[in-house]
């Protein structure tokens, strides 16, 4: 006999810690019970929910209703990781040459040197990291509960068994749980069975018979954590939660995979192993020269090491990982969640931005403006989610009765989920407007929906485009109540309520009910019909075919205002050379107004008109079209495709279950974080917080701004490489001493590496990312344009060092001298190319140079640590360096500056290239 402990776990088949596990289990047989058992068992009412002590006295004893979270590397281990390549060991070979032939001081330098990349490495990694996992917390879970007798919206990770969760079509199971209420109910649970297509679920109880189990593909009666409704609405109870349901069973096979390396980041990791390759052969050279010229055998291996380690731009993977999550961690808090890192590249091309309208052009603060019924069109007042508002018949601007508007609204009151909270609801927008309209009229929606019971309903779908409820009436005959698109119950209706009583829909009604549609439609409204009817028994079964022919009893024009900011955003795209399309399953006029109001041009192409197109003819005529009105999901699909096979690279917003495969098949998806379905976000690339399309263009700004950040660093890095192979190439050929010792090559691989390249990553954006077309998708981070660039910078530096070594080595001033001002020069020009950097072309001296404080201040500290290695005594005795006159810091300065005048040279006589590419 089962018996309810105080909270409310049961003693047989129960939900309660077990000794000596680390996870009590879940409901093991809950499928087999029926719902009134679970729950009796479970002790909740269902109607009511569970109470806040209950919660509270569950969540002790059951825990949080997470997986557990992957094994931490301890920070220790993390640390001791940076020493773990194949860069590290030459380094190490370094020390240990060094020390064997008794270069003390050089061995201690690179085992410093090696101390200090290891900790600057580590908390690149750390601080990427933490960036990271604050937006994975941006992306918590919600699940709509009945708690203490309210519907409410809480955390996922707060369910605890008991808990009655309420879902819908594009939900995400939040845990384990018994159905309760299924109406149509169908649950895609491929990520658990491996099923590819979506399950039948019920609330009959699911028996093999004997002790067998029921495979878990069977248990229709049971709906699993991580699956997703795509079909219907359900109730259920939940069983088991965190490690206790089935997926935490196999959590270890489901644990989250790193990050796949993103395109850019194969690009830059071949780009280093060639560099690898040119360093060994430029070391090569440089061995083979210096000791032609004498130099001893210990000096050539130590620089050479020290040559081979500043040639190669190891400090590549952890920038790149640092810049994109700190540039995506930015985007976060700008309302754009980019979901995986190699998104951002695609962001930063994109050509086609198709939009959803509702929600996401415009407010999503539906409000009902119109509304036609018995042959009359009435006004209606009032803002948003309010009650307060009148409805006034147009011509007479007379309010209208309580009783007169009664029948007209009751179907939008009962046949609907949305409930009005104080200046808020929950719920679809538009059922919650209707919601307001019924009250307005002077119907509570709340109180009918208590006095008549629903006992059946067809979901709204985006393919039937209608939802229908059945409710039982006192005399025991049931009620069916629709509301949907006028176009398709005008399919399903035979009556119509006109200004003479109920009467036969003929085709001289049909027209005037299509001319009404029009009209509001026309205005730039939302329209919706509603109807109903009388069934003289109860269906057994609720489909399409249960309807009874239907009388249509009103229509209403519903108004979603378009966001105040996304006229300038449409004016942004169109600067930036990205085109802007409407997507929406709205009637073609409503869909041209709201079009016409934010600046969208091009033809209106109907769902109906795409069927009947070929993927040919939609491709050729898609540049032209602006708007896609009464769509279908599907037609989504057709129009990425179509789009994509113009060469155009599609960013596509979607917030339904039905929207995944479009989400999945652009090149950028975009949810919805507020109405979008937990499939949807499962989906997409992208969410948006606010649901704002403006949030869109800012993200696509942002990747912008993130790619040139990463071909900054790589133009500042690799002219830094270019120019230390070279120098010392160039010292060696024309009989100079090497200007570069080992301590002062890794010195200055430290500068390269350190604050001077995490402040170009973190650059913003400049204020012409979108006055240029978008750029080429295939475009390599290191074209021919670039790679010129490097080597100019590259030869300049060379050039000025080994000019001002010469020069100054002939002086009185002595070889010490010269040495020290040749590092010196090498040092400062490497704060003048951070400006160089900057910028692919166009001037190189301007605002934009002022705008990233956080690099001024690291050349500043670049140059105070110069200076300090030039004159402070220790570090005089590490680096081998004697203290300068101020006329020679001017020289070294003015030298150092050339590879900025002559940058600027160039692009004054060359014209300005330009910038990515438009679309086809």
């Amino acid at each position: 006999m089962s018996r309810r402990t105080t909270t409310g776990e049961v003693t047989s088949g129960e939900v309660r810690p077990v000794p000596g596990t680390a996870h009590p289990p879940g409901e093991p047989d809950a499928y087999r019970l029926t719902s009134e058992q679970v729950t009796e068992r479970l002790g909740v009412d269902p109607g009511r929910g569970l109470d806040t002590g209950e919660i509270q006295e569950r969540t002790v004893v059951h825990g949080p209703n997470r997986l557990a979270d992957p094994a931490r590397r301890p920070e220790w281990l993390k640390f001791l990781d940076q020493f773990r390549n194949w860069l590290i060991g030459i380094l190490l070979l370094a020390a240990v040459v060094a020390g064997a032939i008794g270069d003390i001081k050089d061995a201690v330098v690179i085992t410093v040197v090696l101390q200090i990349n290891a900790v600057l490495g580590y908390l690149q990694e750390r601080r990427a990291e933490r960036s990271l996992e604050a937006l994975r917390r941006m992306l918590v879970p919600t699940a709509r509960v009945r708690r203490d007798g309210k519907e409410q919206v809480v955390e996922a990770h707060t369910l605890v068994p008991g808990d009655m969760v309420l879902l819908e079509a594009g939900d995400r199971v939040p845990a384990d749980g018994r159905l309760t209420v299924a109406e149509s109910v169908e649950v895609a649970e491929a990520a658990l069975t491996g099923e590819s297509q979506p399950v039948a679920k019920s609330v009959t109880a699911v028996d093999a018979g004997g002790d067998a189990a029921v495979p878990l593909a069977e248990r229709t009666s049971m709906l699993f954590m991580n699956t997703a409704l795509t079909r219907g609405r359900a109730e259920m109870i939940v069983t088991a939660t965190g490690m206790r349901t089935q997926l935490g069973t196999i959590a270890e096979a489901l644990r989250t995979e790193a990050e796949p390396a993103s395109p850019l980041q194969v690009q830059l990791d071949s780009l280093g192993r060639r560099l690898a390759l040119l360093s060994g052969i430029a070391v090569v050279a440089y061995a083979l020269t210096a000791l032609i010229g004498g130099e001893s055998l210990p000096d050539i291996a130590l620089r050479a090491v020290a040559l081979a380690v500043a040639a190669i731009p190891e400090g590549l993977p952890a920038v790149l990982a640092l810049t994109l999550a700190l540039g995506v961690y930015r985007m976060a808090r700008r309302g754009a969640i980019v979901k995986r890192l190699a998104s951002v590249e695609s962001l930063g091309s994109a050509t086609v931005v198709c939009s959803d309208k509702t929600g996401t052009l415009t407010l999503n603060e539906m409000t009902a403006r119109a509304l036609w019924t018995a042959g009359r069109l009435y006004d209606v007042t009032g803002d948003g989610y309010r009650t307060a508002g009148t409805i006034n018949a147009v011509g007479t601007g007379h309010p209208a009765g309580p009783d007169e508007l009664r029948e007209a609204v009751l179907p939008f009151a009962v046949c609907n989920d949305a409930r009005l909270t104080d200046e808020d609801f929950i719920g679809d927008p538009t059922e919650a407007a209707l919601v307001a309209l019924a009250a307005k009229a002077g119907v509570d929606a709340d109180s009918l929906r208590a006095g008549q019971p629903r006992v059946g309903e067809l979901p709204f779908d985006a393919a039937t485009k209608y939802m229908a409820t059945f409710h039982t009436e006192p005399d025991g005959r049931t009620r069916v109540h629709v509301k949907g698109a006028v176009d398709v119950l005008l399919t399903l209706c035979t009556h119509v309520r006109t200004e003479h009583g109920v009467r036969t829909l003929d085709d001289e009604h049909r027209s005037e009910l299509l001319a009404v549609t029009a009209r509001l439609g026309g205005a730039g409204l939302r329209v919706l019909g509603a109807a109903t009817a009388l069934m003289d028994s109860r269906p057994t079964t609720f489909t399409a075919a249960t309807l009874p022919g239907l009388t249509l009893v009103s229509i209403a024009g519903i108004a979603d205002p378009p966001r105040p900011q996304v006229r300038d955003a449409m004016a942004l795209c169109g600067t930036a050379g990205v085109a802007v399309k409407m997507i929406t399953g709205d009637h073609a006029d409503t869909a041209a107004a709201i079009a016409r109001e934010v600046g969208i041009s091009g033809d209106v192409v109907t769902g109906a008109e795409l069927d009947r197109m070929t993927e040919d003819q939609l491709a050729a005529r898609i540049d032209d079209i602006g708007v896609f009105a009464r769509v279908a999901p599907e037609h989504k699909v057709m129009i990425v495709r179509a789009l994509s096979s113009r060469g155009h690279i599609v960013a596509m917003t979607g917030d339904g279950v039905n929207d995944a495969a479009a989400l999945r098949a652009a090149h950028i998806g975009v949810a919805m974080g507020v109405t979008g379905t937990d499939v949807a976000k499962e989906a997409a690339d992208m969410v948006l917080t606010d649901d704002d399309f403006s949030t869109i263009v800012r993200a696509v700004r942002e990747g912008r701004a993130i790619y040139d950040n990463i071909v900054k660093f790589v133009r500042f890095q690799l002219a830094t490489n270019v120019g230390a192979i070279l120098t010392l190439l160039g010292a060696s050929l024309a009989g100079l001493p090497a200007p570069l010792t080992a301590a002062q090559l890794l010195w200055i691989n430290i500068i390269m590496d350190g604050p001077p390249a995490m402040a170009l990553a973190v650059d913003p954006a400049r204020d012409d990312a979108m006055s240029h077309p978008p750029r080429d998708p295939q475009e390599r981070i290191l074209d021919a344009r670039r790679l010129w660039a490097i080597g100019r910078a590259g030869a300049v530096m060379a050039l000025g060092t080994v000019g001002l070594l010469a020069l100054t080595r002939s002086s009185a001033a002595g070889e010490d001298v010269a040495l020290t001002m040749a590092f010196t020069t090498f040092v400062l020009y490497q704060l003048f190319n951070a400006l160089n950097a900057r910028a692919d072309d166009g001037p190189l001296l301007g605002r934009h140079q002022f705008r990233n404080r956080t690099l001024w201040l690291c050349l500043a500290g670049v140059l105070c640590v110069q200076i300090a290695a030039v004159h402070l005594p220790w570090a005089r005795t590490v680096f081998g360096t004697v203290p300068l006159t101020a006329a020679q810091w001017a020289l070294c300065l003015g030298t150092a500056s050339t590879v900025l005048l002559a940058e600027a040279a160039v692009r004054a006589v060359l014209p300005r290239s330009a910038k990515g590419r438009v679309g086809p």
